[in-house]
């Protein structure tokens, strides 16, 4: 299973480091959205053409149904009307150059100084959100032998669920353009409380079950508890699971990136929490990680 995840990580880690490796949207480029609805169908090669004879070749197109379209550019001038608007001279160069009649029903612009503040309070978040994980899982389990140990294991298994699911989206949005947006850490913010949440169901039964002595040594122990919890977290993930594929069907486009979120982290926690963060504990009895970093390692 190691090395399993050791393949997944090493390909979305490369993608991640090629050109564009994440596809990301305004809140953290900086940039203008704007809704537009046209009276008539408009094939997006000729909304692309019209937006480049506007002088937005850079412009991201996504079409929201026949006659509705998301388009992302470079920071455009809001102001409460007039001719000059940026926004306005778009839609009137659009309507020009197209002879069709649209409409706008959204506009959001973010500078770019507030996407990397967007940036920074990400990683603050999901830094203290780890290090408040490690400190809560050494205290509950305070009554056992190494119960840094088992901190330590739960944050590591929450690392690799993250890099994963990045990968895994960096991938995705080379193939079907997946955006990374705030939605998109809502939902990672999301799957870390998941993952540690089935993570500690099986370590709070492996801390049973040593108490209990219902098995010769650690790998036994961790073998048994594995099983006990294995229908648990199955049953619960694969209703989770169920629910996303509902929406992603029959929900809006606005939330889909945060579904396909969920869903790539509801089944990455599961794995790694059943694979991954268990089997962690065992490499503490070899001395692996060196010794889970600190561990040591007891061979009992």
């Amino acid at each position: 299973m190691f090395l399993v995840s050791g393949l997944l990580i090493v390909g979305g880690v490369a993608s991640l480091l090629l050109p564009r490796g994440l596809n990301v949207g305004l809140e953290f480029t900086g940039g203008s959205s704007i809704t537009l609805e046209f009276e008539e169908d408009v094939q997006v090669e000729r909304l692309r053409t019209a937006l480049a004879d506007l002088g937005h070749e850079d412009a991201l197109i996504q079409r929201v149904d026949s006659d509705t379209y998301f388009v992302r550019t470079r920071s455009l001038d809001e102001t409460t009307g007039g001719e000059d608007s940026h926004r306005s001279q778009i839609l009137d160069g659009l309507e020009s150059l197209l002879n069709v009649d649209l409409d706008s029903t959204g506009f959001f612009s973010v500078s770019p100084s507030i996407a990397s503040e967007t940036v920074r309070n990400a990683a603050i978040i999901v830094l203290l959100a780890s290090m408040a994980i490690l400190f809560y899982i050494t205290w509950a389990f305070r009554r056992i032998n190494s119960p840094f140990t088992y901190g330590i294991a739960a944050i590591i298994a929450l690392i690799h669920d993250v890099v994963m699911v990045l990968g895994l989206f960096s991938i995705l949005g080379r193939l079907v353009d997946l955006e990374v947006n705030a939605m998109f850490i809502a939902g990672v913010l999301t799957i870390i409380g998941y993952s540690v949440h089935d993570t500690i169901v099986v370590f709070d039964r492996i801390r049973e079950n040593l108490a209990r002595g219902v098995a010769r040594n650690l790998v036994d122990t961790v073998n048994l508890s594995i099983q006990d919890t294995l229908g648990r977290s199955l049953n619960t993930s694969l209703t989770m699971v169920f629910t996303i594929m509902a929406l992603l069907l029959f929900g809006g486009v606005t939330i889909q990136d945060f579904l396909v979120v969920l869903f790539l982290g509801i089944t990455v926690g599961t794995y790694s929490s059943i694979w991954i963060a268990s089997q962690l504990l065992l490499t503490r009895e070899s001395g692996g990680i060196v010794g889970l970093l600190t561990g040591r390692g007891n061979h009992s």
